[in-house]
């Protein structure tokens, strides 16, 4: 069964990102949440999609000096409860990031306050940037985000010789053969970013492992039609 995840968290209800938006979403009934992390400039693992927050550089504030309402990696995987937390690494050249930090070492920073949490069972990594991707290879599973155009196709070999566990297509690149390959490769399907009914629809009739979508109460009454 396709697994419906809360882009940002409930953000329909409340500011994405944060705690009250994670808590929503559990409340709902979603299968799991995406959320983005970044360091703050004193090595503090926040959750924010944008590198800037407030007028200020994430990278280069430090995490006191950030709006109240940014939470940690920590505090958010605490508000998900028991729900699948799909992490997603923000990181990389051309990313817009004002500091690319090394992979390895913000790799080891979010396993560790992950595995701190007892959260590893539940986390599903990601990043656009594949050496982070490939860093972050462990006791999780994790997979490569796809860029808009990029050639899905080709990145599921790509996955597979790093080792992740899937990638996360944008739903532009999403069709059958994609599907088909994916399984062929034992590779997961994580679909973004699937509001519309009829998107939703094809999702689920193509069996992909998850979307992650703005609309998940919807997303649960089409997959209750389907299933």
């Amino acid at each position: 069964m396709t697994l419906i995840l809360a882009h940002r968290g409930l953000h329909d209800r409340h500011r994405e990102n944060t705690l009250a938006a994670f808590a929503a979403a559990r409340a709902l009934g979603v299968d799991g949440v995406e959320l983005d992390v970044r360091r703050s400039a004193d090595g503090v693992l926040v959750v924010h999609h944008d590198p800037e927050v407030a007028g200020h550089a994430i990278a280069r504030t430090p995490a006191a000096d950030l709006p109240a309402w940014v939470p940690t990696l920590e505090a958010a995987l605490e508000a998900t409860g028991d729900l699948l937390v799909n992490v997603e690494v923000k990181n990389g050249p051309g990313s817009g990031e004002p500091v690319v930090e090394d992979p390895a070492e913000l790799a080891a920073a979010v396993r560790a306050s992950v595995e701190s949490r007892g959260a590893h069972t539940r986390v599903r990594y990601s990043s656009f940037a594949w050496e982070t991707a490939a860093a972050l290879v462990g006791a999780a599973p994790v997979d490569g985000l796809l860029d808009v155009g990029e050639d899905a196709l080709a990145a599921l070999a790509r996955a597979e010789e790093l080792g992740l566990s899937g990638v996360n297509p944008p739903l532009a690149s999403l069709d059958a053969p994609l599907v088909a390959q994916a399984r062929a490769r034992a590779l997961a399907l994580f679909v973004w970013t699937v509001n519309e009914d009829a998107d939703l629809d094809r999702c689920l009739a193509l069996g992909v492992t998850g979307v992650i979508t703005d609309v998940p109460a919807r997303a649960i009454l089409r997959r209750a039609a389907t299933y």
